[in-house]
This record gives structure tokens, C-alpha cells and sequence, in this order.
């Protein structure tokens, strides 16, 4: 009986990484028409509408690309999905009493983002790690980018780029200075809180600092394999 119940849960499981491996693959060619945060926003009975317009990533300012590797994610080019030696400095730090920030990459943000929830337990951290070696082994980084900038949440009910551009700057996203762009960037650790419209001085500060990391990479030749 034990052996039996044995059998049909590993079969269980089977069928569900099946499935998300089939899902993954699908939405390599097809964008997605909605995401879990969108969905949670929606049944959360908010006031503020949902607002998201997907654009491909050539109609976005490659500034924003740029400043959000900048801000969230500077080995993006070049890790798997995730990124180990980040996970080890962060660990370094929390022995050491600093703290214990995240060190999520943007395929693992673009994971949560599109199929799990908020929060830090180990069950969803362990998921979306998951996910994001997944994705990144079957999306190229430009897809993986292009999804992220359209489901990220920017603010109450703003999810995606182009949505954020014209309710903050009253532009398409195509036409982003590096500023707005790292205005953008900046409030995505915390967009419920944070404000890329009316930005607190804590938000001109990490502007300053998206500007200068976005710089020191070298400019937009950092991410020249997105645009080729």
C-alpha cells in the first residue's frame, strides 16, 4: 500500500515537471498573457487598476535593460539562472552581522514573478531557483529580459515597462533617457513603497547609484548580446 502511494506520487511529481518544462518551452514563443502577481493584484480587491501593455524588448529604450542589470543584477550575462557566488557573499555577509539581503537574479525575479508568490521561505526560494535554472536553459537571456521588463511591477497595479513609462513620464518605453530609466530600476526592490514619479531622496540616491553601476559596466556594449 505504501509502495503504491510511493509510486503515484513520484509519478505525480513526474507529470508536474513535465508540465512546467512544457509551459517553459511555450512561453519561450509565446508571451505570456498574465503572471501571478497580476493575478494576485487582481482577485486582491484593490482600487488601483492594472495597467500592462507588452511591447517586444526593440521597443524598449536599451537604458532600461542596462539599469536594471545595473541595479538587480550585474552577472546577468553571464550566470545560469542563478547566481551562486552572489548567494555565497551573501550568506559571507549575514555570518559577518550585515544583514541578509537577497540575491535573486532577474530570471529568478522573472520566475516569481510569472508563477509563484511573494515572500522568503526556504519551499519558495527553492522553487523559484528551480524555475530560474529552468528558464535560462531554455529561453536565450533576450527573451528572459524581454519577459522580465513586461511583468515586473513598477508600482500600485503597474506592471511592465511600457505601462510604468507612460504612467510616470507620459512616454513609450522606446523613449526612456537613462535617468527615467534608472528612476525605474530604482523603486523595483520596493514598488508599493517606493515611487519612480514623485522619487524620496532615498530613491535619488539609488538613481545615483544606478547611473554610476550602469556606467562603470561599460555602457550599453555591456549588454550588446541582447541587442545583436
Amino acid at each position: 500500500m505504501i509502495q503504491k502511494s510511493l509510486r503515484a506520487l513520484a509519478w505525480l511529481l513526474v507529470g508536474f515537471l513535465l508540465l512546467i518544462i512544457a509551459l517553459i518551452v511555450l512561453l519561450r514563443f509565446v508571451n505570456p498573457p498574465t503572471s501571478t502577481f497580476m493575478l494576485g493584484h487582481l482577485f486582491s480587491g484593490s482600487s488601483h487598476e492594472l495597467r500592462q501593455e507588452w511591447v517586444s524588448l526593440d521597443e524598449i529604450s536599451p537604458w532600461v535593460s542596462l539599469a536594471v542589470v545595473a541595479s538587480e543584477d550585474q552577472r546577468f550575462p553571464y550566470h545560469q539562472g542563478v547566481d551562486f557566488s552572489a548567494i555565497r557573499k551573501a550568506l559571507a555577509e549575514y555570518r559577518a552581522g550585515q544583514g541578509l539581503r537577497g540575491a535573486s537574479t532577474i530570471t529568478q525575479q522573472t520566475a516569481k514573478n510569472l508563477f509563484l508568490w511573494n515572500g522568503r521561505s526556504f519551499v519558495r526560494k527553492s522553487l523559484e531557483a528551480g524555475l530560474a535554472l529552468g528558464i535560462d536553459a531554455i529561453w536565450p537571456k533576450r527573451r528572459i529580459m524581454e519577459v522580465y521588463l513586461n511583468i515586473a511591477e513598477f508600482g500600485h497595479g503597474i506592471y511592465g515597462v511600457e505601462a510604468a513609462s507612460w504612467a510616470f513620464f507620459g512616454i513609450p518605453a522606446s523613449r526612456l533617457s537613462q535617468t527615467q530609466a534608472a528612476r525605474l530600476a530604482a523603486v523595483l526592490p520596493n514598488p508599493k513603497v517606493l515611487s519612480a514619479a514623485s522619487p524620496s531622496s532615498y530613491v535619488w540616491e539609488r538613481v545615483a547609484w544606478i547611473r554610476g553601476q550602469m556606467a562603470q559596466l561599460s555602457g550599453l556594449h555591456y549588454l550588446r548580446g541582447l541587442y545583436n
